[in-house]
């Protein structure tokens, strides 16, 4: 079994528009020891772990072909002239030479096979019998830049239903990547690029799956180049810690999610950030259910909808619930969990997206 140190990570990337340069963004930003990166490239994947080695290019960080990332950190790679059209699928290999890594930096639910194989193999067309691995290791994102065409992006953030869980793997189903298709078919929205900051089991105000959303804004929206408007969908979880008995104190209003939610909105627009807010799907049948969270949930949707907070709203609740039972997805939506969507209820989510919200 290949370990993260003397191996290479091929790892697949979806991106939305075209351009003719790129940059690629590592991170070690939750590991305690320096990262170093022996070695780095991007190619157009072909399928699988293979890559079109006819686009290979290295990746140089300020000239050089490697990088000591320090802990809490990341790297951006020089800009790589590199055609790639809209909805490319981008192969980027890191050489990781033996290390101490304790903490990983790495997004788990990929719903995208990545591989790892012993050796440096960064060159190879394909990797000979490499293990797959369904998360992301040490790649942040990939900046793909259009000289001379004015891009901008959405940011996507949320929670497991942003991260796109139950979706079908390496078919890009999340509801980001549909809103993604609907831009770029839309003349007056084409050079809009999404970002998908979701984070499965991620909360606003506790500490659930990864930092919650206020200590982790900064960096994930706030952070990102050429970020126009945010999309939130946040606060399903919170509310399903309301059903966990082994958590008596812990107590959770409708106001204390708008109040989370409020400052979101306030830290994105000092940076001439719009704001979207979505309201929460339906969860009823889900294992955390409670009474109690779905009167917050609703709560937290009527504000959503007419408080006058965001800069435009997204009603997701009304566009995947059940009419005969509204606090339930509809049967055609539902994964079969009663929390998240399938590929047809994320496709509806995006298809409830107003487009002139973005114009």
């Amino acid at each position: 079994m290949p370990t993260l140190v003397d191996s290479t990570l091929r790892e697949v990337v979806h991106t939305s528009v075209a351009g003719n340069q790129l940059r690629v963004r590592l991170t070690n930003e939750f590991g305690i020891e320096p990262l170093r990166i022996g070695a780095a490239s991007v190619a157009i994947s072909t399928g699988t772990n293979s890559i079109d080695t006819a686009s290979l290019h290295d990746l140089t960080f300020s000239g050089l072909p490697s990088i000591v990332i320090p802990p809490g950190t990341q790297a951006l790679s020089d800009p790589v002239p590199m055609a790639t059209a809209a909805f490319a699928d981008l192969a980027i290999s890191l050489y990781l030479p033996l290390q101490q890594i304790s903490d990983v930096s790495v997004h788990a639910g990929a719903q995208q096979d990545n591989y790892i194989v012993t050796g440096n193999h960064l060159r190879e067309a394909s990797l000979t019998t490499p293990v797959v691995v369904p998360s992301w290791y040490f790649v942040k994102g990939v900046d793909v830049e259009n000289t001379g065409q004015k891009h901008a992006a959405v940011v996507a953030f949320g929670d497991s239903i942003t991260d796109g869980a139950y979706a079908t793997e390496n078919a890009n189903h999340r509801w980001g990547d549909y809103l993604a298709t609907r831009l770029h078919a839309n003349p007056a929205t084409a050079n809009l690029s999404v970002l998908n900051e979701g984070i499965g089991g991620n909360c606003i105000l506790i500490h659930c799956v990864g930092q919650n959303a206020l200590a982790r804004f900064d960096r994930d929206v706030l952070s990102q180049a050429g970020v126009k408007y945010v999309i939130i969908l946040e606060g399903i979880n919170d509310i399903g810690g309301l059903h966990n008995p082994n958590r008596p104190e812990y107590k959770l209003t409708a106001e204390d999610l708008e109040q989370g939610l409020t400052q979101l909105v306030a830290r994105a627009h000092e940076h001439g950030i719009k704001v979207f807010g979505a309201t929460l799907t339906p969860y009823k049948g889900a294992g955390y259910f409670t009474e109690k969270g779905e009167a917050i949930r609703q709560a937290v949707n009527h504000w959503i909808l007419t408080g006058g907070v965001f800069d435009g709203a997204i009603d997701f609740d009304k566009a995947t619930s059940d009419p005969a039972n509204p606090p339930m997805f509809a049967p055609q939506y539902d994964s079969g969990d009663h929390l998240h969507p399938k590929d047809a209820g994320y496709a509806a989510m995006a298809d409830s997206i107003d487009l002139s919200l973005f114009e």
